[in-house]
């Protein structure tokens, strides 16, 4: 009896420390690193059952902390969802909806004009404004290091990194590294020499890779050994070994971060995040998602997700809480105990409780896009032309709110909408709002609110050269990612 009367005490001495271990890391001002990859489609991840593509590196970080299975990206392209992370501000506030701030595809195909609303036939801002508070900005208030490696799209202004730096060579801001072979490699080597640098003190690690985004183009050897891999059976469909190589560099930086954190020491006071910035684009697959980059549907938004911060999150965990662009800077800001912006608002929410393993309050997630986005392929065309058959658009003037397993979609070329269970069907097959009236209602009432508390830009003005039954050009906007 007193041998177990031991046991015992020494047991919860044990467990008591474990969790003091753990309340001590997570009261810790952790180092935040932050690796988002350009156009990587949600199922091209290992973790997410790509049948093709080599993530071991993404998958064993992945393993090691929490898969994210509702991740979402504030926009269904780089640039909105980038001045989202940035600005912890939905796009309506931002006014930033796409590259190029303009409307892309046949203009004779669009049902309302979306080229007048400002003066300078512009709907779109392409910056964010310096007067923001950036995510770098917060977190360098609680006494964090901040440095941008990558792709950053949001303007000339650098928001208040201490470093930014496209290629890791101190290349010039606003120059773009597309299709750069060896620019994977720079921006890794930079991030693990940045990494040595502020070993002792905390420090936000933005690493935002060009790859995967067009041109597609890959080291020679690399390539070689997925198309090999493609030769030696029949695949389920033509993958592209150059587009598998640029994967497995993606792969190979998350590794070697991934490794300097550990031969330093400082794994297990370091949040490692691994995202994409939108949907993928037509050289790979989607499925079972809907559409791709550009679209509004879950295969253009929903992006593969993983944390990891060995101690605090649980090795092996899955989630299924929607969670969006905008919920880093609130997240960052409470693990730092920095303050976040009064002059902005900040839309998202903090999701330390479910790094830990807890719920937060369900809440709605929104998107809004007022423009048109013509489709490069048959797969992406999931808009018809107006009072037509004809499949062409990847996304039309809209916005969406998600709540739990439910979706809906406002239309504005006839103030429509369409409601999709994406818990229960992924695809968006099948349109419930008839099925569930009630739950439309209530979704779309909240989604007019949450459009006139953010004086999201609605078109209604009809476009006057509108002319469906017009030849066009079915090529319209290809390439335009």
């Amino acid at each position: 009896m007193r041998i177990l009367i031991v046991y015992l005490i020494f047991a919860s001495v044990l467990t008591t420390a474990a969790d003091d271990h753990q309340g001590l890391q997570a009261s810790i001002k952790p180092n935040i690193v932050f690796i988002m990859a350009d156009d990587l489609a949600w199922a091209d991840t290992g973790f997410n059952n790509t049948k093709f593509y080599e993530t071991p590196n993404i998958d064993k970080l992945c393993k090691s902390g929490m898969k994210y299975n509702r991740a979402y990206s504030g926009g269904p392209n780089c640039l909105p969802t980038r001045a989202c992370l940035i600005s912890g501000m939905y796009t309506p506030r931002t006014k930033i909806w796409t590259p190029g701030g303009k409307a892309k595809g046949q203009k004779t195909w669009m049902k309302l004009d979306v080229t007048t609303n400002n003066k300078d036939g512009l709907v779109s801002k392409t910056n964010l404004e310096p007067s923001v508070t950036s995510i770098a900005e917060v977190l360098k208030s609680a006494g964090y290091t901040t440095a941008r490696f990558g792709k950053w799209h949001v303007g000339p202004d650098t928001q208040g990194f201490d470093i930014s730096d496209p290629n890791g060579k101190g290349g010039k801001i606003g120059k773009k590294y597309y299709g750069n072979i060896d620019v994977h490699e720079w921006l890794t080597d930079a991030s693990c020499k940045f990494i040595k640098a502020n070993k002792d003190k905390p420090f936000f690690l933005y690493l935002c890779h060009w790859d995967v985004h067009i041109p597609i183009r890959a080291r020679k050897d690399v390539t070689a050994k997925y198309q090999k891999k493609l030769d030696s059976k029949k695949w389920d469909r033509q993958w592209s070994p150059v587009y598998s190589a640029m994967i497995d560099a993606l792969d190979t930086s998350v590794g070697k971060v991934t490794a300097t954190l550990k031969e330093l020491g400082i794994e297990k006071n370091t949040l490692v995040i691994f995202t994409s910035d939108n949907g993928g684009h037509s050289i790979t697959s989607n499925k079972p998602l809907k559409g791709q980059k550009g679209a509004f549907y879950e295969g253009g938004v929903r992006v593969p997700t993983c944390m990891s911060w060995p101690g605090v999150i649980a090795a092996g965990s899955e989630n299924n809480t929607p969670i969006t662009s905008v919920d880093f800077m609130p997240t960052f800001a409470e693990l730092a105990s920095a303050k976040l912006p009064t002059q902005q608002p900040v839309d998202g929410i903090s999701i330390v409780p479910l790094l830990k393993g807890k719920p937060v309050p369900e809440r709605s997630i929104f998107w809004h896009y007022p423009l048109y986005l013509a489709a490069y392929n048959i797969d992406g065309q999931v808009h018809n032309v107006a009072s037509t058959n004809k499949p062409y658009w990847r996304a039309v003037p809209s916005s969406m709110i998600c709540r739990g397993a439910w979706k809906l979609m406002h239309l504005f070329e006839d103030n429509s909408i369409r409601l999709y269970n994406v818990e229960m069907d992924i695809g968006e097959s099948k349109d419930l709002s008839k099925e569930h009236p009630k739950k439309a209602a209530a979704l779309f009432a909240e989604l007019k609110q949450w459009q006139a508390d953010t004086k999201a830009l609605i078109p209604i003005k009809q476009n006057t050269s509108f002319d469906p039954k017009s030849p066009g050009n079915d090529r319209k906007g290809k390439g335009k990612r």
